[in-house]
């Protein structure tokens, strides 16, 4: 009797509409549960989501590929589950689709789990009532704006100032210090870019532990729309499983919103404020808040954010920001001076420094140091018209260590070691702080400035100096 209704409630459809992306079913029989997964096509290539139940016979689904080809009376078959993807140790160093299938010409995974890409965020009393510093090595973010575990983190910059460069590098940083995993999902990424990437973190050896997830920007918007979702599903199994720290690093969050406007368009759903989704919150939401720390491990998110138009009042903005705790910003004018990493010290801020979060200590160097770079922003104006030797003795003595502090923060990555000539650094943050607090401390003011150039701790400068 059981196996009978089994039968019957997956009974195939046949195809009413076919708009795009947008395809209408029939069910005789049962209708599917929502999210579920549907095959159509003469070898099942066709795969569709079930997004809404308009009848008791009918549903309406989204496409995940490309619909060519298909018509109007074609089968259309109910698998019974929602999309599904692999999980494992077997996906590190592979780059996967929206549907966990390889895309990089090496062979398809076998033999590993699959769970559903749709879970809950984890309840609140398995989250541990405390936020802790995520350590990542690189001085000018864990000095400035330290990343929180388990938290979101937003990376903004152009083209050409080291993003790429920066993730890597977190990468590396995270699978030796943490001996944990990192996830790449590429969100709306051009072919060109998550080629390069592929590349380069081969190239800088750390894709052995690395997943990589794309939805590219030539693939219909169900697919862009879910891959965030298959890639966080991977997450969670290495979190929850296998008890390990994994940074999951997106690039970019607003493609994610973008696809849902797109798919929300296609469904007929009634447009809010600037054209986007109804769900826009809950949407965005539905994805942030799986981004966490349980008890077993933690999830901390970098997420490269575009903001349309530089419009800081745009809804995709509004909403991102609100899940954000750290924001890392990327600054040209650093990057042409040759500061590595080009991170803005004054505009890139995180909510974790607090006194109460990160103590006493770090609290006050990190203001000072800001302070101290404050007011050289505002000498340069006078020092550009008048010379520094018209400044009193104390403007030259900020100037003095702010040019140090500026060169004290660059450093040299494990992943750049192949092109440049310096050899990679892992600084702690107590190297960092004892660092910072010598120079405001005016210990080098006699020193080089190309002494603290591309350095790790700072007794480095005295041995350049020597």
């Amino acid at each position: 009797m059981q196996q009978n209704i089994q039968t019957k409630d997956l009974c195939p459809g046949t195809v009413l509409s076919v708009w795009g992306s947008v395809i209408d079913v029939y069910f005789p029989h049962q209708l599917p549960p929502m999210q579920s997964e549907l095959h159509a096509g003469a070898h099942n290539e066709i795969v569709i989501e079930v997004l809404s139940q308009l009848n008791s016979h009918t549903i309406r689904g989204i496409a995940l590929t490309s619909t060519r080809g298909l018509s109007r009376g074609v089968k259309v078959i109910n698998t019974g589950h929602p999309l599904r993807v692999p999980v494992g140790r077997q996906l590190l160093g592979r780059m996967l689709n929206v549907f966990g299938e390889t895309i990089d010409l090496g062979k398809p995974i076998e033999g590993a789990n699959l769970r559903s890409i749709h879970h809950e965020s984890p309840a609140l009393v398995e989250r541990p009532p405390r936020s802790e510093i995520f350590k990542t090595g690189i001085k000018a973010i864990d000095l400035l704006s330290p990343l929180e575990r388990g938290g979101k983190a937003g990376l903004f910059g152009g083209a050409g100032v080291g993003k790429t460069v920066l993730i890597t590098e977190l990468i590396h940083n995270v699978v030796g210090e943490h001996k944990g995993v990192s996830l790449f999902c590429g969100i709306g990424e051009r072919c060109r870019e998550a080629e390069e990437l592929y590349r380069e973190m081969n190239q800088a050896g750390v894709l052995d532990n690395t997943v990589m997830v794309f939805g590219q920007m030539n693939e219909p918007p169900g697919a862009r729309y879910r891959v965030g979702h298959a890639a966080l599903t991977m997450a969670e199994y290495f979190r929850d499983d296998q008890r390990q720290d994994v940074l999951l690093l997106i690039d970019n969050i607003f493609r994610f919103i973008q696809a849902g406007t797109e798919v929300s368009g296609l469904m007929g759903e009634l447009p809010s404020r600037v054209g986007y989704q109804p769900t826009l919150a809950s949407d965005l939401a539905g994805l942030e808040e799986r981004i966490c720390t349980t008890t077993n491990g933690s999830i901390t998110s970098v997420q490269a954010v575009y903001v349309p138009a530089d419009d800081f009042t745009d809804p995709s903005a509004v909403h991102t920001f609100a899940h954000l705790s750290t924001s890392v910003v990327l600054s040209r004018k650093r990057a042409a001076a040759g500061l590595y990493p080009a991170i803005d010290l004054l505009n890139s801020s995180s909510k974790m420094l607090m006194p109460p979060l990160v103590g006493e200590r770090h609290y006050r160097v990190a203001q000072d140091v800001r302070e101290t770079l404050a007011n050289f922003e505002d000498l340069k104006d006078i020092i550009a018209m008048l010379g520094l030797e018209e400044l009193s003795r104390e403007d030259q003595r900020i100037v003095n260590r702010a040019r140090r502090l500026e060169r004290f923060l660059t450093q040299p990555f494990f992943s750049t070691e192949q092109f440049t000539s310096y050899q990679g650094k892992f600084v702690s943050l107590d190297d960092t702080l004892h660092g910072c607090e010598r120079i405001l401390n005016d210990e080098f003011h006699d020193v080089p400035e190309r002494a603290l150039y591309m350095i790790g701790v700072i007794e480095e400068a005295e041995k350049v100096v020597l």
